[in-house]
C-alpha cells in the first residue's frame, strides 16, 4: 500500500506543477489584457479632452453712495446673501426731500410768470392806458383853445406876454405826456416782448432741471445692489455721515460666474470662444459644473503662482474664461478648479 502511494505521488506532482503553471500564465495573459484595455480606453478618453487649471474669478465692487449724508439703516449684515435690485443701505432723507419742496415753489413761480407773460396785460388795464389818453387828450385840447385866446389878447396887449408862454409851456407838457400815453396803451395792446417770454420760459426750464437733479439725489440716498452676491464687509454702522463714493459695503458678485484658467501657446490653438467644458471641485469630482469659453486673451503671460499645474511655471500661457452655465453655492469665489475641455475630431488629428 505504501508503494502503491508513492508511486501516485510521482505521477500526480508534475501534473500540479503545470496546472499551477497554466493558471498563472492565464492569470497574467487577463491581466494584460485589461490593461491593455484600460489603457487604451484612457488614452482614447485623453485625446478627446483638455485639461488645465484655474479658479473661480473673484469680483468684488465696494458699494457707496453718490451724495453726502448720514446713514439711517444698513438691511444686510455680513455673509448675507443679495439679489440684484434690492437695496442694500439707505441715508436720512429729510435735507433732500425738503430741496426739492422748495424747487418745487420756485418752479411754480416760475411758471405763473411765464404765464403772466405769455397771456399779455389784462383788458382793465388796456381800458386804463385808453382812458389815460382820452383824458391827456381833453387836457391838451383845453390848453390849445387857451392859448388861442391868451395869444389874441397878448397882441393887442391886454395881458402880460407871461401869461401867454406860462399856458404855452403847459400845452407842451401836455403834448408829451400825451405821447406817453399814446405809447402806453400801443405796448398794452401789443403785449410783453418776445424776449421777455423766452427769459421766462428759460428760468422755468431751469427749475425743472433743478428739480430733475434734486430727484436724482433723493434716489440716491437708497444704495442698491448691482447685481445677486454676498455682502462680505459692513465697513460703516447706521450714524455714520458719509461722503460721495465713500465705501459702506464690500460686495462680492457671485452671478454670473465664470473660471480663470490659463493654457500653454502650444495648446492655444485647440480652444475657442463656445467651446463645450466641465469644472471640476475638489468636494464634487462625480458631479461637475458645465460651463463654455466665453472669452480668450490675446496676450501671453507668466503661469500665477496661485494656479496649482503639472507645468513648469516659468512657460508662458494664455488667459481664458470659461462661463458656468450652471453655477450653485457650492461654487466660492477663489475656489481652485480643474477645467476639462472636449475636443473635436480635426483637433485631434492635428
Amino acid at each position: 500500500m505504501t508503494e502503491v502511494n508513492s508511486a501516485y505521488k510521482k505521477r500526480s506532482g508534475p501534473k500540479i506543477i503545470l496546472r499551477l503553471v497554466l493558471i498563472c500564465i492565464v492569470a497574467g495573459a487577463g491581466y494584460y489584457a485589461w490593461q491593455l484595455y484600460y489603457t487604451g480606453n484612457k488614452s482614447t478618453a485623453e485625446q478627446h479632452t483638455l485639461t488645465v487649471y484655474g479658479n473661480v474669478d473673484i469680483r468684488q465692487v465696494d458699494l457707496g453712495f453718490r451724495v453726502n449724508g448720514r446713514i439711517e439703516q444698513l438691511f444686510f449684515e455680513e455673509g448675507d446673501f443679495v439679489k440684484a435690485g434690492e437695496v442694500v443701505a439707505k441715508l436720512d432723507s429729510q435735507p433732500f426731500e425738503e430741496e426739492i419742496t422748495l424747487l418745487n415753489a420756485e418752479l411754480a413761480a416760475a411758471k405763473s410768470d411765464l404765464e403772466r407773460l405769455q397771456s399779455g396785460f389784462r383788458l382793465q388795464e388796456i381800458d386804463v392806458a385808453r382812458a389815460t389818453v382820452a383824458e391827456r387828450e381833453v387836457t391838451l385840447d383845453n390848453l390849445e383853445t387857451e392859448l388861442a385866446r391868451l395869444k389874441s389878447l397878448v397882441d393887442k396887449g391886454a395881458i402880460p406876454r407871461q401869461s401867454f408862454d406860462d399856458i404855452k409851456a403847459r400845452r407842451d407838457e401836455a403834448k408829451a405826456r400825451l405821447k406817453i400815453a399814446h405809447e402806453e396803451l400801443a405796448l398794452r395792446e401789443e403785449g410783453y416782448r418776445k424776449e421777455d417770454i423766452s427769459k421766462a420760459r428759460a428760468q422755468v426750464d431751469a427749475r425743472m432741471a433743478q428739480l430733475q437733479i434734486a430727484n436724482t439725489r433723493l434716489n440716491d440716498t437708497r444704495l442698491i445692489a448691482p447685481s445677486s452676491g454676498i455682502i462680505l464687509l459692513r465697513v460703516l454702522e447706521p450714524g455714520s455721515v458719509v461722503g460721495a463714493g465713500q465705501t459702506v459695503m464690500t460686495f462680492s458678485i457671485s452671478d454670473p460666474a465664470w473660471v480663470r484658467a490659463y493654457i500653454s501657446e502650444t495648446d492655444l490653438g485647440k480652444i475657442y470662444p463656445g467651446m463645450h467644458a466641465e469644472i471640476y471641485i475638489d468636494s464634487r469630482l462625480d458631479q461637475p459644473y458645465v460651463g463654455h469659453i466665453g472669452f480668450i486673451s490675446p496676450k501671453a503671460e507668466f503661469t500665477p503662482k496661485n494656479i496649482e499645474t503639472p507645468e513648469l511655471r516659468t512657460r508662458l500661457v494664455y488667459r481664458f474664461r470659461v462661463i458656468v452655465d450652471n453655477p450653485d453655492k457650492g461654487l466660492r469665489q477663489g475656489m481652485p478648479v480643474t477645467v476639462r475641455l472636449f475636443l473635436k475630431s480635426k483637433e485631434i488629428a492635428e
